[in-house]
């Protein structure tokens, strides 16, 4: 059964977008990536993305190493998600869906400067938007972003299309008795400390009472089938 969600935020970690020999982009994966986009558009689904840009930069990493403060750093990270956004748009406009970057750091030669109202009119035409840039400020993740600009453009829900299928006790990857959950509240994942989202991003949605869904990005999964409800996801919900 499909979710009964019909705008979503859709967030996409930057390592989404990776070369498997670890360079910052693939043209395969992006290509299949706006592929899976385009399906999930086709199927009804009006579509706004938040990308990270920890495949090029991760502000926090690189300011815990010493050499640049915390700002600057973020201040490049959020130069990295205008960079594959533009990718991705780039890639999705190719797959046949409109599709406009807009970012909340201006660069008008570049992209779209982010305002509300002018983003609300792209979805309501059925463009995907894809939302650069972060919040606009340091010291707030990509996380955080999509939350908010979720809240602000009306969606549904966020979902947040990951490298598992859903949200865990413990990394599943290293820890074998990790149990999956199917359905979790807002206060249920804070008091876990549970890490498929920082602690600010899952405040945010639980004062909107936001659903937060998450779902494997990666083959036999995909935002597509996880819409439409083929793909296993846990529901984080009020």
């Amino acid at each position: 059964m499909a979710l009964p969600y019909k705008r979503i935020l859709v967030k996409l970690s930057g390592e989404a977008l990776q070369a498997p020999d670890g360079y910052w982009l693939e043209a395969q994966t992006l290509a299949a990536l706006a592929g899976d986009i385009a399906r999930a558009s086709d199927a009804g689904f009006q579509i706004a993305l938040v990308i990270g840009g920890g495949n090029i930069i991760r502000g926090a990493r690189m300011s815990a190493a010493g050499w640049i403060d915390r700002a600057t750093a973020d201040s490049m990270g959020m130069l990295a998600t205008v960079m594959n956004s533009l990718a991705l748009e780039t890639a999705l406009n190719a797959a046949g869906v409109p599709a406009r970057t807009m970012s909340a750091v201006s660069m008008p030669t570049i992209c779209e400067t982010y305002a509300r109202q002018p983003a609300l009119h792209h979805l309501d035409k059925g463009q995907v938007v894809v939302l650069a840039g972060g919040t606009g400020n340091p010291f707030f993740t990509t996380d955080t972003s999509a939350v908010l600009r979720a809240a602000e453009l009306r969606c549904d829900a966020v979902l947040k299309a990951t490298q598992v299928d859903g949200v865990y006790s413990a990394d599943p990857k290293r820890d074998p008795s990790a149990v999956r959950y199917e359905r979790l509240t807002h206060d249920e994942a804070i008091a876990a400390d549970l890490k498929v989202m920082d602690t600010a991003a899952f405040a945010l949605a639980r004062e909107q009472r936001l659903p937060i869904v998450v779902g494997s990005v990666h083959p036999p999964s995909s935002v597509a089938a996880i819409l439409e409800g083929s793909a296993p996801a846990t529901v984080v919900a009020p």
